[in-house]
C-alpha cells in the first residue's frame, strides 16, 4: 500500500470494504496478472518457435484484445456509470481524452520495445534485464506517488530481483543464433528502455487515479484499460501497415509449423491473455499501488518457468527451484508489509470515526 498518512482519505472506498473483501479483490487481481502474463509469455514463445517473426504483430496482440473488456463494463451497475460521468470532481472530456491518448502512446511504445528486445535477446538475458523494472519503479513511485520504501519492501525488491536474476543466468545468456553484436546491443537497450518506460507508465496511471480522474471504481479502471489499449492498438496497426510487415503475414501464416488454424488461435489467445494480465496490473494499481503491481509482475518472471515445465517440458534444475523459493520469500515480505499498512490505515480510520462521534456527542 505504501501511502503517506495524509493520503489515507484517497483510499476511502477501500477502507469501507470489509477486510476479507479487500484481500479477495487483491487476490483476484494477482491471479489475473500472474496467469495472464504467464500464458501470454508462453504463447509468445510458441509464436516465435513456430515461425512467427513480425515484431509489429507481437506488439499488436498485446493490446488488440481490449474489446472483451467492454463485456464487464456493460454489466456494471448503471448508478456507478452515472456517478462517474456526472460527478463535479470528474475532469472534462478533453482532459480525459488527452490523458488516455498520452498513456496509450506510451503503452504502444513500451510494447514495441519489449517486442524488439525479445526478438534480439535470449529469454534468459531478456528476463534479467526486465527485473530492473523494480528499481525503476521504486524511483518513479518515490518521485511521482510520494510512496515510502520500508525495510520489508526493500527486502522484497532485492529478493525478487535476485530470483529473476538467478533464472536468467541459469540459461545461456547470449543472443539467438544469427543475431549480430549490433542487433544484440539494440535488443539490450530496447529491453532496458522498456523496463524503465513500463515502470513510469505504472506510476503515471496511479497518479492519474489520484490527481486527474479522482475516482477509484472498477469501471474507471476498465475504461482506462479500454481507451489506452485502443490508442495503442491503432498505433500498432499504423506501424504494421507503415512498415510493410502486413504484406508478409499471409506467408507467415502459411509457413507456421503447427498450421494456419494454430497460427490464428495463437494470436487470439495471446491477445486475450494480455488483456487478463492488464486488468490485473491496473486493478492492483488502483487497489494497492504501482510498486505492488510491479512486484507481482516480477514475481511472475519466477513462476513462468513452472508453466513452461508443464507445457514445454522445460528442465527444472536446482537453481530454478532456489529462485522459486526466493520469489516466494520476497512475495511474502511484501504481502506482510501491505498487511501492516492495511492495519494501520484501518486503525486510523476507526480512530477518526471515534473522534467524530465524541465531538458530535459534545455538541449535543
Amino acid at each position: 500500500m505504501l501511502i503517506q498518512d495524509e493520503n489515507l482519505t484517497d483510499r476511502s472506498p477501500f477502507l469501507k470494504l470489509r477486510r476479507w473483501q479487500w484481500w479477495l479483490l487483491v487476490a483476484i487481481n494477482i491471479l489475473f496478472l500472474i496467469a495472464g502474463q504467464a500464458a501470454a509469455v508462453l504463447l509468445g514463445r510458441f509464436y516465435y518457435d513456430q515461425g512467427g517473426n513480425s515484431t509489429w504483430m507481437a506488439t499488436f496482440v498485446q493490446t488488440a484484445g481490449f474489446p472483451i473488456l467492454c463485456i464487464p463494463l456493460i454489466f456494471l451497475h448503471p448508478s456507478q456509470k452515472l456517478e462517474t460521468s456526472t460527478s463535479s470532481t470528474y475532469p472534462s472530456i478533453k482532459i480525459v481524452a488527452l490523458l488516455y491518448f498520452v498513456l496509450g502512446l506510451l503503452l504502444a511504445g513500451d510494447n514495441m520495445l519489449y517486442s524488439v528486445g525479445l526478438l534480439y535477446l535470449s529469454a534468459s538475458t531478456y528476463s534479467l534485464i526486465c527485473a530492473t523494472q523494480l528499481a525503476f519503479n521504486a524511483v518513479f513511485s518515490y518521485l511521482l506517488n510520494s510512496q515510502k520504501l520500508t525495510a520489508l519492501i526493500l527486502n522484497s525488491v532485492v529478493i525478487l530481483s535476485l530470483s529473476a536474476a538467478l533464472i536468467a543466468v541459469n540459461e545461456d545468456s547470449d543472443g539467438p543464433s544469427g543475431v549480430s553484436k549490433g542487433k544484440y546491443l539494440v535488443g539490450f537497450i530496447c529491453t532496458l528502455g522498456a523496463s524503465a518506460l513500463y515502470s513510469l507508465l505504472l506510476s503515471l496511471m496511479q497518479l492519474s487515479f489520484q490527481k486527474v480522474l479522482r475516482k477509484e471504481t472498477y469501471n474507471v479502471v476498465l475504461e482506462m484499460q479500454i481507451y489506452t489499449s485502443l490508442v495503442a492498438t491503432c498505433v500498432s496497426t499504423a506501424g504494421m501497415f507503415g512498415s510493410g510487415e502486413w504484406k508478409g503475414l499471409q506467408d507467415e501464416m502459411n509457413g507456421f509449423k503447427s498450421g494456419r488454424v494454430s497460427y490464428v488461435l495463437t494470436l487470439v489467445w495471446t491477445a486475450v491473455s494480455w488483456q487478463v494480465c492488464a486488468v490485473g496490473v491496473v486493478g492492483l494499481i488502483f487497489a494497492v499501488s504501482s510498486l505492488f503491481s510491479n512486484v507481482i509482475s516480477t514475481l511472475s518472471l519466477a513462476i513462468t518457468p513452472l508453466a513452461a515445465l508443464l507445457v514445454f517440458h522445460d528442465e527444472m534444475n536446482g537453481v530454478k527451484v532456489i529462485a522459486m523459493l526466493l520469489a516466494l520469500c520476497g512475495f511474502c515480505s511484501y504481502i506482510y508489509q501491505n498487511y501492516l499498512d492495511d492495519t494501520k490505515a484501518r486503525k486510523s480510520e476507526s480512530q477518526s470515526h471515534t473522534d467524530d462521534v465524541i465531538q458530535e456527542s459534545h455538541h449535543v
